[in-house]
């Protein structure tokens, strides 16, 4: 039986040093069945996942010898973390590991609206060369906003200013005296001042059951009719159906998106749209992002198994359950 189980395609030398003190099975597609997964998490002592595999309270159930679910990644909608402390089961993740990486891919995304790059290119590409057609607009002397003013909202923040940009944050549970909006020189408000006011709207919430469906068509009214909007977050934030049709009316300018509500998702008007950028939820796809988080749950599932504390957990730092 199988000290570590991992659900979804992981590799890196922080995995090699992993398998030499355990012994772990790796079955890249087993998050495509629920079923199997709960048959083959049985015996396992500890769960290594990525965003797709469904960590519920039925799998939770099956693991009979679970001490710890490590989520290689900052996200946790896809774990039922009540269901985890209840059985006692750690729940480790990296919460910060690849924060830069989707603060550049945010960067990369708005610069490529304002400077309408990937339409120029396939202009080109098919033998155009319509240099008026694509006239942009700076980012310069712009305002972003940010919405979710956590770790990846403030090194957006940082970059925006780097590029002589005014930055707008909302987020309730920050204070105006806390280190990353004295740092970043961004300015508090509500919300609502902030889509009024903002070029550029950069969200970055998580996915509850409050924010699922956050930014709908009231929202998108509210904003600038030459505004892009960016979703690198959770795509279930976003109600997909009125940001297409804010799109086609001319209601905001433009949007990217590196996550989706159903992922992968089934084609839809999205796809058919010249202003909007679309990538399949790469923002922490760096080499330098990955060894990151592999090597943060790496470390943690050997510290779990080994009798130690984790370094990065949700709910505690070591397991509360008797199993063996």
């Amino acid at each position: 039986m199988p000290d570590v189980l991992i659900s979804e395609h992981i590799g890196g030398a922080a995995l090699d040093e992993l398998r030499s003190q355990f012994d772990v099975v790796i079955e890249p597609d087993l998050w495509r069945d629920p079923v199997a997964l709960q048959d083959r998490v049985a015996d396992c002592r500890a769960l290594i996942v990525r965003n797709q595999t469904r960590v519920t309270r039925e799998v939770l159930v099956a693991a009979g010898r679970l001490l710890v679910v490590a989520r290689a990644g900052a996200g946790l909608d896809n774990i039922d973390i009540p269901a985890a402390t209840e059985a006692g089961v750690v729940v480790a993740y990296a919460p910060e590991q690849n924060a830069i990486s989707v603060a550049e891919l945010s960067m990369g995304i708005l610069l490529g609206l304002a400077r309408r790059i990937p339409s120029a290119d396939r202009s080109t590409r098919a033998g155009g060369w319509e240099r008026q057609v694509f006239t942009g607009v700076e980012l310069y002397g712009k305002t972003l906003g940010v919405v979710g003013f956590g770790r990846i909202g403030f090194l957006i923040a940082m970059r925006a200013r780097a590029f002589g940009m005014r930055v707008l944050a909302y987020d309730p549970y920050v204070s105006p005296d806390s280190v990353t909006v004295v740092e970043s020189g961004a300015e508090l408000v509500t919300l609502d001042e902030l889509l009024a006011r903002s070029d550029a709207v950069s969200c970055h919430l998580p996915s509850t059951p409050e924010t699922r469906g956050f930014f709908d068509a009231r929202r998108f009214a509210m904003m600038k009719s030459t505004a892009f909007f960016l979703n690198l977050a959770r795509g279930e934030v976003v109600d997909e159906d009125a940001l297409a049709d804010a799109l086609r009316r001319g209601r905001i300018a433009g949007a990217g998106l590196d996550v989706r509500a159903v992922e992968p998702p089934a084609p839809s008007d999205l796809n058919e749209l010249e202003n909007v950028i679309l990538t399949p939820h790469v923002a922490a796809f760096t080499d330098e992002a990955q060894e990151r988080v592999i090597a943060a749950v790496c470390r943690d599932v050997a510290n779990v198994l080994g009798g130690r504390r984790a370094a990065y957990f949700v709910n505690f730092a070591a397991p509360r359950t008797t199993r063996a």
